[in-house]
Protein backbone atom coordinates (compact mmCIF):
# COMPACT_ATOMS: atom_id res chain seq x y z
CA UNK A 1 0.00 0.00 0.00
CA UNK A 2 1.14 3.55 -0.77
CA UNK A 3 -0.37 6.55 0.96
CA UNK A 4 0.76 10.19 0.81
CA UNK A 5 -0.60 13.69 0.45
CA UNK A 6 0.28 16.02 -2.43
CA UNK A 7 0.19 19.81 -2.26
CA UNK A 8 -0.42 21.11 -5.78
CA UNK A 9 0.57 24.78 -5.93
CA UNK A 10 0.12 27.71 -8.27
CA UNK A 11 1.34 31.31 -8.18
CA UNK A 12 2.05 34.12 -10.69
CA UNK A 13 5.42 32.97 -12.04
CA UNK A 14 7.53 35.90 -13.24
CA UNK A 15 11.03 36.79 -14.43
CA UNK A 16 11.97 37.73 -10.84
CA UNK A 17 13.79 34.66 -9.49
CA UNK A 18 13.80 35.84 -5.88
CA UNK A 19 10.09 36.67 -5.97
CA UNK A 20 9.32 33.23 -7.37
CA UNK A 21 11.49 31.67 -4.67
CA UNK A 22 9.66 33.51 -1.89
CA UNK A 23 6.30 32.22 -3.14
CA UNK A 24 7.69 28.70 -3.26
CA UNK A 25 9.26 28.83 0.19
CA UNK A 26 6.04 30.04 1.81
CA UNK A 27 4.05 27.31 0.09
CA UNK A 28 6.50 24.57 1.06
CA UNK A 29 6.28 25.60 4.70
CA UNK A 30 2.48 25.81 4.59
CA UNK A 31 2.17 22.44 2.85
CA UNK A 32 4.46 20.73 5.36
CA UNK A 33 2.49 22.24 8.25
CA UNK A 34 -0.67 20.67 6.79
CA UNK A 35 0.90 17.23 6.50
CA UNK A 36 1.72 17.14 2.79
CA UNK A 37 4.47 14.73 1.75
CA UNK A 38 4.94 16.24 -1.74
CA UNK A 39 4.88 19.88 -2.89
CA UNK A 40 4.43 20.38 -6.64
CA UNK A 41 5.04 23.61 -8.60
CA UNK A 42 4.43 24.82 -12.20
CA UNK A 43 6.65 24.82 -15.26
CA UNK A 44 9.55 27.30 -14.95
CA UNK A 45 8.35 28.13 -11.43
CA UNK A 46 11.73 29.32 -10.20
CA UNK A 47 13.47 30.47 -13.37
CA UNK A 48 10.61 32.21 -15.16
CA UNK A 49 9.35 31.04 -18.55
CA UNK A 50 11.57 32.00 -21.48
CA UNK A 51 9.69 33.52 -24.39
CA UNK A 52 7.05 34.95 -22.05
CA UNK A 53 8.54 36.13 -18.75
CA UNK A 54 11.92 36.78 -20.37
CA UNK A 55 12.75 37.40 -24.02
CA UNK A 56 16.41 36.37 -24.03
CA UNK A 57 18.92 34.36 -22.01
CA UNK A 58 21.50 37.09 -22.51
CA UNK A 59 22.45 38.50 -19.13
CA UNK A 60 20.34 35.93 -17.28
CA UNK A 61 21.32 35.66 -13.59
CA UNK A 62 22.32 32.00 -13.45
CA UNK A 63 24.16 32.57 -10.18
CA UNK A 64 20.99 33.82 -8.49
CA UNK A 65 19.07 30.86 -9.90
CA UNK A 66 21.61 28.52 -8.30
CA UNK A 67 21.40 30.30 -4.94
CA UNK A 68 17.60 30.16 -4.85
CA UNK A 69 17.61 26.52 -5.98
CA UNK A 70 19.80 25.69 -2.99
CA UNK A 71 17.32 27.47 -0.71
CA UNK A 72 14.49 25.30 -2.04
CA UNK A 73 16.56 22.16 -1.53
CA UNK A 74 17.48 23.18 2.02
CA UNK A 75 13.83 23.89 2.85
CA UNK A 76 12.77 20.50 1.45
CA UNK A 77 15.26 18.94 3.86
CA UNK A 78 14.20 21.08 6.81
CA UNK A 79 10.51 20.36 6.21
CA UNK A 80 11.15 16.71 5.25
CA UNK A 81 9.07 16.89 2.06
CA UNK A 82 9.48 16.07 -1.60
CA UNK A 83 9.54 19.16 -3.83
CA UNK A 84 9.02 19.16 -7.60
CA UNK A 85 9.69 22.51 -9.21
CA UNK A 86 10.07 23.84 -12.72
CA UNK A 87 13.26 25.66 -13.66
CA UNK A 88 15.84 26.04 -16.41
CA UNK A 89 18.77 23.63 -16.53
CA UNK A 90 21.88 25.26 -17.94
CA UNK A 91 23.86 23.35 -20.56
CA UNK A 92 27.35 23.89 -21.93
CA UNK A 93 28.30 27.00 -23.89
CA UNK A 94 26.53 27.23 -27.24
CA UNK A 95 23.53 25.12 -26.20
CA UNK A 96 20.14 26.37 -25.09
CA UNK A 97 19.06 25.23 -21.60
CA UNK A 98 16.54 22.51 -20.86
CA UNK A 99 13.05 23.37 -19.61
CA UNK A 100 13.12 21.11 -16.57
CA UNK A 101 11.38 19.91 -13.45
CA UNK A 102 13.70 19.01 -10.59
CA UNK A 103 12.67 16.26 -8.18
CA UNK A 104 14.04 16.93 -4.69
CA UNK A 105 13.69 14.29 -1.97
CA UNK A 106 13.11 14.92 1.77
CA UNK A 107 16.89 14.87 2.32
CA UNK A 108 17.21 17.88 -0.01
CA UNK A 109 18.88 15.85 -2.77
CA UNK A 110 17.99 16.18 -6.45
CA UNK A 111 17.12 12.57 -7.25
CA UNK A 112 15.74 13.10 -10.76
CA UNK A 113 15.27 15.76 -13.42
CA UNK A 114 12.78 15.72 -16.26
CA UNK A 115 13.53 17.79 -19.36
CA UNK A 116 10.53 18.79 -21.48
CA UNK A 117 10.58 16.50 -24.50
CA UNK A 118 8.03 18.16 -26.76
CA UNK A 119 8.98 21.83 -26.84
CA UNK A 120 6.66 23.95 -28.97
CA UNK A 121 7.98 25.78 -32.02
CA UNK A 122 8.37 28.95 -29.94
CA UNK A 123 9.97 26.98 -27.09
CA UNK A 124 12.68 25.79 -29.46
CA UNK A 125 13.96 29.36 -29.73
CA UNK A 126 14.84 29.18 -26.02
CA UNK A 127 15.12 25.54 -24.96
CA UNK A 128 16.76 22.25 -25.89
CA UNK A 129 14.32 19.28 -25.78
CA UNK A 130 14.94 16.34 -23.45
CA UNK A 131 14.96 12.70 -24.48
CA UNK A 132 14.06 10.48 -21.52
CA UNK A 133 11.48 9.70 -18.87
CA UNK A 134 11.98 10.63 -15.22
CA UNK A 135 11.24 7.80 -12.78
CA UNK A 136 11.30 7.86 -8.98
CA UNK A 137 9.37 6.37 -6.04
CA UNK A 138 7.42 8.06 -3.26
CA UNK A 139 6.28 5.76 -0.44
CA UNK A 140 6.84 2.78 -2.73
CA UNK A 141 4.72 4.18 -5.58
CA UNK A 142 6.44 4.78 -8.91
CA UNK A 143 6.02 8.36 -10.15
CA UNK A 144 6.91 10.40 -13.23
CA UNK A 145 6.90 13.94 -14.63
CA UNK A 146 5.68 15.67 -17.80
CA UNK A 147 5.72 19.33 -18.79
CA UNK A 148 3.02 21.37 -20.55
CA UNK A 149 3.01 20.61 -24.33
CA UNK A 150 3.92 16.99 -23.56
CA UNK A 151 0.21 16.59 -22.74
CA UNK A 152 -0.60 16.55 -26.47
CA UNK A 153 1.30 13.27 -26.92
CA UNK A 154 -0.52 10.32 -25.31
CA UNK A 155 2.43 8.10 -26.18
CA UNK A 156 4.35 9.64 -23.27
CA UNK A 157 1.59 8.74 -20.82
CA UNK A 158 1.59 5.18 -22.18
CA UNK A 159 5.38 4.99 -21.81
CA UNK A 160 5.05 5.96 -18.18
CA UNK A 161 2.25 3.44 -17.64
CA UNK A 162 4.41 0.71 -19.17
CA UNK A 163 7.22 1.73 -16.80
CA UNK A 164 4.92 1.12 -13.83
CA UNK A 165 4.09 4.76 -13.05
CA UNK A 166 0.82 5.32 -11.19
CA UNK A 167 1.22 8.96 -10.16
CA UNK A 168 2.22 11.59 -12.71
CA UNK A 169 3.18 15.20 -11.99
CA UNK A 170 2.32 17.62 -14.81
CA UNK A 171 3.80 21.15 -14.66
CA UNK A 172 2.33 23.83 -16.97
CA UNK A 173 2.69 27.45 -17.98
CA UNK A 174 -0.63 28.11 -19.72
CA UNK A 175 -0.70 31.69 -18.48
CA UNK A 176 0.10 35.32 -19.42
CA UNK A 177 -2.52 34.94 -22.18
CA UNK A 178 -4.62 37.68 -23.77
CA UNK A 179 -7.78 35.96 -22.60
CA UNK A 180 -9.51 32.63 -23.09
CA UNK A 181 -7.79 30.26 -25.50
CA UNK A 182 -8.44 26.76 -26.79
CA UNK A 183 -6.55 25.53 -23.71
CA UNK A 184 -9.47 26.73 -21.58
CA UNK A 185 -11.72 24.24 -23.36
CA UNK A 186 -9.52 21.22 -24.06
CA UNK A 187 -6.83 21.00 -21.41
CA UNK A 188 -8.72 19.62 -18.43
CA UNK A 189 -10.67 17.03 -20.48
CA UNK A 190 -7.37 15.94 -22.07
CA UNK A 191 -5.83 15.42 -18.64
CA UNK A 192 -8.89 13.56 -17.39
CA UNK A 193 -8.66 11.20 -20.37
CA UNK A 194 -4.95 10.56 -19.75
CA UNK A 195 -5.65 9.77 -16.09
CA UNK A 196 -8.52 7.39 -16.85
CA UNK A 197 -6.86 5.66 -19.82
CA UNK A 198 -3.72 4.95 -17.80
CA UNK A 199 -5.33 4.62 -14.35
CA UNK A 200 -3.04 7.24 -12.77
CA UNK A 201 -3.30 10.04 -10.28
CA UNK A 202 -2.37 13.37 -11.89
CA UNK A 203 -1.17 16.38 -9.95
CA UNK A 204 -1.43 19.25 -12.43
CA UNK A 205 0.17 22.57 -11.51
CA UNK A 206 -0.32 25.58 -13.80
CA UNK A 207 1.16 29.06 -13.31
CA UNK A 208 -1.51 31.57 -12.25
CA UNK A 209 0.02 34.63 -13.97
CA UNK A 210 -2.88 36.62 -15.43
CA UNK A 211 -4.49 35.61 -17.76
CA UNK A 212 -4.39 32.00 -16.55
CA UNK A 213 -6.28 30.00 -19.17
CA UNK A 214 -7.27 27.28 -16.69
CA UNK A 215 -6.55 26.61 -13.00
CA UNK A 216 -4.51 23.78 -11.48
CA UNK A 217 -6.33 20.48 -10.90
CA UNK A 218 -5.88 17.11 -9.22
CA UNK A 219 -7.27 14.15 -11.16
CA UNK A 220 -8.17 10.67 -9.87
CA UNK A 221 -7.33 7.42 -11.69
CA UNK A 222 -10.93 7.18 -12.91
CA UNK A 223 -10.68 10.60 -14.61
CA UNK A 224 -12.59 12.69 -12.09
CA UNK A 225 -11.24 16.10 -11.09
CA UNK A 226 -11.07 15.78 -7.30
CA UNK A 227 -10.17 19.39 -6.66
CA UNK A 228 -9.37 22.59 -8.54
CA UNK A 229 -7.74 25.85 -7.51
CA UNK A 230 -9.22 29.29 -8.21
CA UNK A 231 -8.34 30.82 -11.55
CA UNK A 232 -5.81 33.70 -11.53
CA UNK A 233 -5.17 33.28 -7.78
CA UNK A 234 -2.16 31.99 -5.86
CA UNK A 235 -3.15 28.89 -3.98
CA UNK A 236 -2.48 25.37 -2.83
CA UNK A 237 -4.66 22.28 -2.58
CA UNK A 238 -3.85 19.05 -0.77
CA UNK A 239 -5.07 15.71 -2.11
CA UNK A 240 -4.40 12.13 -1.09
CA UNK A 241 -2.86 9.36 -3.16
CA UNK A 242 -4.01 6.07 -1.65
CA UNK A 243 -3.47 2.80 -3.53
CA UNK A 244 -6.00 1.07 -1.29
CA UNK A 245 -8.78 3.29 -2.58
CA UNK A 246 -10.85 1.74 -5.36
CA UNK A 247 -11.54 3.62 -8.57
CA UNK A 248 -13.52 2.67 -11.66
CA UNK A 249 -11.23 1.17 -14.30
CA UNK A 250 -12.91 -0.17 -17.42
CA UNK A 251 -9.57 -0.44 -19.24
CA UNK A 252 -8.50 -3.76 -17.77
CA UNK A 253 -6.96 -4.93 -21.07
CA UNK A 254 -4.65 -1.92 -21.46
CA UNK A 255 -1.52 -4.05 -20.88
CA UNK A 256 -2.56 -6.30 -23.77
CA UNK A 257 -3.26 -3.27 -25.96
CA UNK A 258 0.19 -1.88 -25.22
CA UNK A 259 1.63 -5.18 -26.47
CA UNK A 260 -0.33 -4.80 -29.69
CA UNK A 261 -3.11 -7.29 -28.87
CA UNK A 262 -6.04 -5.11 -29.80
CA UNK A 263 -8.97 -7.18 -28.57
CA UNK A 264 -10.10 -8.83 -25.34
CA UNK A 265 -10.40 -12.40 -26.62
CA UNK A 266 -9.49 -15.27 -24.33
CA UNK A 267 -7.06 -16.83 -26.83
CA UNK A 268 -4.54 -14.02 -26.44
CA UNK A 269 -1.67 -16.52 -26.61
CA UNK A 270 -2.85 -17.89 -29.94
CA UNK A 271 -0.35 -16.80 -32.65
CA UNK A 272 -3.29 -16.23 -34.98
CA UNK A 273 -4.38 -13.38 -32.70
CA UNK A 274 -1.15 -11.56 -33.49
CA UNK A 275 -1.81 -11.96 -37.22
CA UNK A 276 -5.28 -10.53 -36.96
CA UNK A 277 -3.97 -7.56 -34.97
CA UNK A 278 -1.54 -6.64 -37.73
CA UNK A 279 -4.30 -5.59 -40.14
Amino acid sequence: MSFFQVATCQFPVSADIQRNSRYMQRMIQAAAAQGARVVHFPESALSGYAGTNLKTWEGYDWERLGVESEKIRALARDCSVWVLFGSAHRLSEGHLPHNSVYVVDPAGEIVERYDKRFCTQSDLEYYTPGNRLALFEIEGLRCGVLICHDVRYPELNRKYHSAGVRCLFYSFYNASAQGKKIHTIIMRPSLQAHAANNHMWLSVSNASTYYQTWPSVFVAPDGRILQSLRQHRSGMMINTVDTEEEFLDKCSFKDLAIKGILHSGTLVDDPRSEVRDSF
